[in-house]
């Protein structure tokens, strides 16, 4: 019998949009993702992975040309990434700045003690937080 392990599984979080160029702009130059795979029109849906290519996980975005999705239902749905150190997390700043994107403040305020939150087209907040993973 074949064991089946999460921790050696690949992640991917989906989500749909309404307005997918907007995203690859906010992922790929704000936050630095590539473009790992893209899709036109199957079944009537578009769309695109973005993530970083060695990594366990990545985002996919799709867009169905037969329904609107909306924005994000409350603005405490986040994607956190943790960068301890002090220059890749100020790189990551700047980046997200030199992109044209703009810190929000945090719904939770702890987001804000040693993090700059930004949210993304869709109403999404991604944390760039300044600390170690607490796991």
């Amino acid at each position: 019998m074949m064991k089946f392990d999460l921790l050696l599984s690949t992640l991917r979080i989906a989500r749909p949009s309404d307005n997918l160029a907007a995203l690859i702009h906010f992922y790929t130059e704000g936050l630095g993702f590539s473009t790992l795979g893209q899709f036109q029109d199957h079944a009537g849906f578009d769309g695109i992975m973005l993530g970083h290519p060695n990594a366990p996980w990545h985002l996919e975005f799709t867009h169905c040309h037969s329904h609107q999705v909306g924005t994000a239902p409350s603005q405490d749905h986040l994607l956190v990434f943790y960068l301890p150190d002090i220059e890749a997390w100020n790189a990551a700043i700047n980046r997200m700045e030199s992109a044209g994107y703009s810190a929000v403040t945090s719904f939770n305020p702890y987001w804000d003690n040693n993090g700059r939150t930004f949210e993304d087209p869709d109403g999404y907040r991604i944390v760039l937080q300044h600390a170690e993973s607490p796991v």
